[in-house]
């Protein structure tokens, strides 16, 4: 089950890196052949003084960014909850998935992920509380719909 999960999660990566990352690398790079491409990027990104006026109608309010952090919330509870539980289940004794860790290794690395996201949990649950209560955004901050779509992913 180990295994899975850390496949799972660095196919997670490598696909977070890919659909996020690699564009904003390849706009970076200085060539007039890329001005197309560069410009796409910009218009996904564009929001505030730099949304262009033709992609107003593919908007939505910046305060919809709160989403974003419900979001989050819900999903590092969730992993937090699982993390625990299996370092409350099997880091106590257990050297079934830990093939080249010693015992002591393995406890460290599952109660080190329980402190981490912990940590991100508390953050996230920051982020909410600004967001909601904090944060007066103006009626007329507005994000694109893919920057919106592609954060509550």
């Amino acid at each position: 089950m180990e295994v899975e999960i850390v496949w799972l999660v660095k196919a997670a990566w490598i696909t977070v890196w890919i659909v996020s990352i690699l564009p904003l690398v390849i706009a970076s790079i200085p060539s007039s052949k890329l001005n197309s491409f560069r410009e796409l990027v910009l218009s996904f990104a564009g929001r505030g003084k730099i949304l262009h006026p033709s992609s107003q109608k593919f908007t939505v309010p910046q305060k919809f960014f709160g989403h974003f952090y419900v979001v989050g919330v819900v999903w590092t509870t969730l992993l937090l909850a699982a993390t625990w539980m299996y370092a409350c289940k099997m880091a106590g004794g257990s050297h079934v998935f830990s093939f080249h860790m010693t015992h002591v290794e393995h406890r460290f690395k599952v109660w080190r992920a329980v402190f981490l996201l912990l940590l991100m949990e508390i953050h996230v649950l920051r982020r909410v509380i600004e967001s909601f209560y904090v944060f007066k955004y103006s009626t007329s901050a507005r994000m694109h719909i893919l920057a919106y779509v592609g954060a509550l992913l």
